[in-house]
């Protein structure tokens, strides 16, 4: 599997905030820049504090702990944005609600959190005169089936388009998308570990032709540092991962449990989309990742073209049932230790 890593002395001496930042991919991301870079501050902004004072517990004898700063705030209060951007150069922003059924029965609260959130972290940002924004987004942006998909993709064409707001100010603004997590809160992969730990007779599976993308944590964060470093503004970058079935990760995790078909859930996919054909149309391939170019007047292709991008096949669509590269049972099982 790819790392994506990637050299992160650009970032020396300089100060970020992570939106979301007590969240899994917060906590990784904070983890690799302590370790590997001198930061003049790292701003963990989220609204809850027991996260916060448990994260900051885990971090205290860390020999940078000194860098790192604790804003409790939600991104849906603009104001508190201010107050935590001033004198940043670059913004993680990770803040998102993202459980399915959840978004469907309380919409208000996830466009909230997801739209007007983004709008807020994005008209603040320029305020404040950071650098560069670069969010987190969901492969089910992608052509969505539900409200968080949808949510996601309007926080993601607020981000594109965040672009044409800076004037003359050194800023810009991109997005990544990616598939399911190892090791995150809401990939199905802990779900199964609790079942099988309660002694369970099965294993639950809505459709037994369903297929994921997955990405590990560390090459998550690795994949976004990289497309902070390189990104002109205004991209979608999604990295080249491997998929598996659903049927096949659960064989790996227990091989003697028989499976039961349960039924797809309101808003679920079969496969999962990254970039639909009407997306490939402005998408472009360079080495380990594609890149959805914005259409607006402010991109040039010239830096791309002369890293070697080349533009998709004809009809390209990236699904998780279509990929070339397919997830081995051994790497599987190298990623769950």
């Amino acid at each position: 599997m790819r790392d994506f890593k990637v050299d992160l002395s650009f970032l020396e001496g300089t100060s970020i905030l992570i939106t979301g930042g007590t969240g899994s991919f917060g906590k990784w991301l904070v983890k690799k820049l302590l370790d590997d870079v001198k930061l003049r501050r790292c701003i963990i902004f989220s609204r809850d504090e027991l996260k916060q004072f448990e994260m900051e517990q885990s971090f205290r004898n860390h020999p940078n702990f000194s860098c790192l700063r604790f804003f409790i705030g939600d991104v849906r209060d603009q104001k508190r944005l201010l107050m935590a951007l001033r004198d940043v150069d670059y913004v993680v922003h990770a803040a998102a609600l993202k459980h399915v059924p959840i978004a469907e029965y309380n919409p208000f609260e996830c466009i909230k959190t997801n739209i007007i959130g983004a709008q807020n972290v994005a008209e603040a940002s320029i305020s404040c005169g950071v650098k560069k924004i670069i969010a987190l987004s969901t492969d089910k942006a992608a052509s969505p089936l539900n409200l968080y998909g949808a949510s996601k993709l309007a926080s993601d064409k607020i981000f594109v388009a965040a672009n044409n707001l800076g004037g003359s100010q050194d800023f810009s603004s991109s997005v990544v998308r990616y598939g399911n997590v190892f090791g995150s809160r809401g990939s199905v992969i802990p779900f199964f570990r609790k079942l099988i730990a309660q002694g369970c007779d099965h294993l639950p599976i809505t459709d037994m032709r369903m297929t994921r993308f997955w990405i590990t944590l560390d090459q998550g964060v690795n994949f976004v540092l990289g497309s902070l470093k390189m990104m002109q503004g205004g991209e979608i970058y999604i990295p080249k991962i491997p998929s598996m079935k659903i049927t096949d990760m659960a064989r790996n995790m227990s091989p003697d449990l028989p499976h039961k078909k349960i039924g797809i859930r309101p808003g679920e996919k079969l496969h999962e989309i990254m970039i639909t054909k009407d997306d490939g149309r402005q998408t472009i391939e360079l080495g380990d990742r594609y890149i959805i170019k914005p259409q607006f007047m402010f991109w040039d292709d010239n830096f791309y073209d002369e890293l070697g991008a080349t533009p998709v096949a004809e009809d390209f669509e990236y699904t998780s049932d279509n990929n070339s590269d397919w997830l081995s049972d051994e790497t599987f099982q190298e990623s769950l230790s």
